[in-house]
């Protein structure tokens, strides 16, 4: 098997730099692919970065991966050589517990192996992502790609699409209901096309008005400037299902207060210090709940792309090279990016 020609980070400190490795030997319910277009997610960041503690190096990034399949295991039957599939935060699980028997692998008992930073579960090698020309992965955890979509649009479909589809899914989002999207990033932005698409009245919150019209644009029915206490006020007692992107700390009783009797808020966004506590009365006065969410399980992915193919779904995407990657970490770190950054591989192969 060829080499692999990546880019990796060797240390918490360094930048992302070439880095060729010897992927494993093709097993026999294994796909090979060739690596088309990767998404940027903010998790490659904190990972090449050392920020969650649990980083092993050197660390490949990259979970949203789209790609053609080059070659395929002696008793590999879901995918042939030519198709276009993805692949995600999954490569594997250990498929013998409850969580895994219900098709939620992502909650898997025994922890799943992430694409990259990842355990082996056969061999216990580190597994490397999609900064890379190529990757090898179990028939089982791979993803066929609808064919009228974009590619490159379509990569971060398999993170920041599965992350706000699952939580919208699970919570029965639909005509009737009213939703709220807290934030207008990489997720944010994915959550109100396919709370939309779902048939919702869309309720986007920002901090920022010149999202307004961007807002309306992929969307939303409606555009709250959440720091604005009239605009939030006009909306108490009202949303049946919240979705909050935001990853930074913040104050959640202003959108506890917006959901109806019974009303679910649901987190995505994961904050370096926990938000400050909700007010309890709050939740117990209106049995209104607040939960958390994590991508989701292999066929409920399948089902997130077969919906984004049906409605024509992809994210607002800044193609770049290979080798300004660093420089996309900065301007993500400013959120100087709409929606998500997606690397065209090809310039890795130069």
């Amino acid at each position: 098997m060829n080499i692999t020609h990546a880019w990796a980070a060797q240390d918490a400190k360094s930048k992302l730099a070439p880095f060729d490795y010897q992927p494993r030997e093709l097993r026999e319910h294994d796909v090979q692919i060739e690596v088309m277009y990767c998404g940027v997610c903010h998790s490659d960041l904190h990972q090449a970065r050392n920020e969650w503690k649990n980083t092993i190096f050197p660390v490949v990034p990259g979970h949203e991966i789209v790609g053609r399949v080059t070659a395929v295991g002696g008793h590999t039957h879901k995918y042939k050589v030519g198709d276009i599939v993805g692949v995600g935060c999954m490569v594997d699980s250990c498929r013998s517990c409850a969580s895994c028997d219900e098709g939620l692998e992502q909650y898997c008992e025994n922890g799943f192996t992430a694409t990259y930073n990842g355990e082996d579960r056969q061999t216990g090698d580190i597994t490397y992502g999609g900064y890379s020309t190529q990757v090898v992965v179990n028939e089982d955890f791979v993803l066929r790609i609808p064919e009228n979509l974009d590619l490159a649009g379509t990569a971060p479909l398999l993170c920041a699409g599965i992350t706000t589809y699952s939580p919208l899914h699970h919570w029965k989002v639909g005509p009737g209901k009213k939703v709220g999207i807290v934030g207008l990033g990489g997720l944010g932005h994915m959550g109100v096309k396919i709370a939309h698409a779902m048939g919702a009245h869309v309720v986007l919150f920002t901090t920022s008005p010149s999202k307004i019209e961007d807002g309306k644009r992929l969307g939303a029915d409606e555009v709250v400037i959440s720091k604005d206490a009239d605009q939030m006020a006009a909306h108490v007692n009202s949303f049946d299902f919240i979705l909050n992107t935001v990853a930074a700390e913040h104050d959640l009783n202003p959108f506890i207060n917006l959901l109806r009797r019974d009303g679910n808020m649901t987190l995505v966004g994961v904050p370096e210090n926990n938000h400050p506590s909700p007010d309890v009365a709050s939740l117990i006065f209106k049995r209104r709940s607040v939960a958390g969410s994590l991508i989701g399980g292999i066929k409920e992915t399948q089902d997130m792309l077969d919906f984004c193919g049906k409605h024509n779904i992809t994210s607002d995407i800044e193609m770049i090279n290979m080798n300004e990657i660093n420089e996309a970490y900065e301007r993500m770190l400013k959120s100087d990016v709409k929606y998500r950054f997606v690397i065209d591989i090809d310039t890795l192969r130069g």
